[in-house]
Formats: structure tokens, sequence, C-alpha cells
């Protein structure tokens, strides 16, 4: 058994009869010792999702998944396909449901972990960083280098990022998966 306050998102719990997997973990300290987690939980018998608050020191009873090395080949109409790169050359279809906010980074021949559950892939872990490429980025203004100064660019994947003034067009840059700030160039 697990307390609400060491569990982190990617986590699987076990919560009934149905199994859970954590996909955003908050932990709050509160005055006097109640602190709470927020966490916004996928059950994998409904697929449906929910948003619950728990105290601290709830335990659960934590459920270990499998992680597949894959790689991503492509989308067909709202289904993701990736194969095993183990020399098995399985294939697994996942939704945008399963990937969620993963989407945001997904690119073709990328291999990531694939959360397993018996035979049935559940969900992603992404690398902590992700090398992107700059497609569109306002020109800098000079002079206006006071403190750390940040700019809007849009990469290769389609979501936008805070990048320093001297990212151009065609750059590519390291992107922290968790966060969705920008880390150094690459």
């Amino acid at each position: 058994m697990k307390e609400a306050q060491d569990l982190r998102a990617g986590n699987c719990v076990k919560i009934g009869n149905d199994l859970h997997i954590i996909l955003k973990y908050t932990y709050n300290k509160g005055a006097r010792g109640a602190s709470t987690c927020k966490m916004k939980m996928k059950n994998l018998t409904t697929q449906g999702t929910s948003e619950t608050v728990y105290r601290a020191s709830d335990k659960f009873e934590q459920v270990v998944l499998e992680n597949k090395k894959m790689q991503y080949l492509y989308e067909d109409g709202g289904r993701y396909t990736f194969m095993e790169t183990d020399g098995n050359y399985e294939q697994m279809e996942l939704n945008k449901d399963d990937l969620g906010d993963a989407l945001n980074y997904l690119q073709e021949q990328m291999i990531i972990d694939i959360v397993v559950y018996g035979e049935k892939a559940v969900g992603i872990k992404l690398p902590v960083q992700v090398e992107l490429e700059i497609t569109y980025t306002e020109p800098a203004v000079k002079g206006d280098t006071g403190g750390k100064v940040l700019k809007a660019a849009t990469v290769n994947t389609g979501i936008e990022v805070q990048v320093p003034l001297y990212c151009n067009i065609g750059d590519k840059i390291k992107v922290d998966t968790e966060t969705n700030e920008f880390v150094s160039r690459a």
C-alpha cells in the first residue's frame, strides 16, 4: 500500500475492483498537516476520466504495469500505431484519449515506452526531454534584453513554447515534457 502523497503521474492504482492510471497529480501542502493530493485519473475498465481530491495520508494499492519500448509509426483516423523494437515487430494501436498530452510531443519514428497491462496498451511514458524544431517565431527586437526575455515559438508538433530571443526558425531545441518549457538548444 502506498500513501497518496507518494504517488506520481503515470502510476497505476487499484480503487475498488478497477485499475486507474494517474494522468495529472498535484500535491497541496495545507496548514497543520492537512495536505491534499488532487489527481486526474483514467479508469482502465470504463475508459472514463475523473478528478478527485484525496488526503495525503490516504492509502492505495499500487499496481505495477509493464513498459515496452516501441516506435511510433503513423496516425490514421485518430488511431496511433506503434511497433515493438525488439525484433518481434508486433504492432499496437492507441487512441487520442490514451495518449492525452503526449500528443504534443509525439513525432514519427520516435521510440518511447508504451505502458501495458496484460496484453492491452493503456498509455505511454514520454522521455523527460524531447528534441523539436522551431517552425515559426517572431524575430527578436533589438534592445529588448532586460532580464530573462522569452518569445513564443511554434514547433513541428504544433504546440507553442516560450523560447529565448536568440532562437530562430529552423533551430532544434530541447523541451521538458512535464513543464512544456524550453531547456536548451539541441
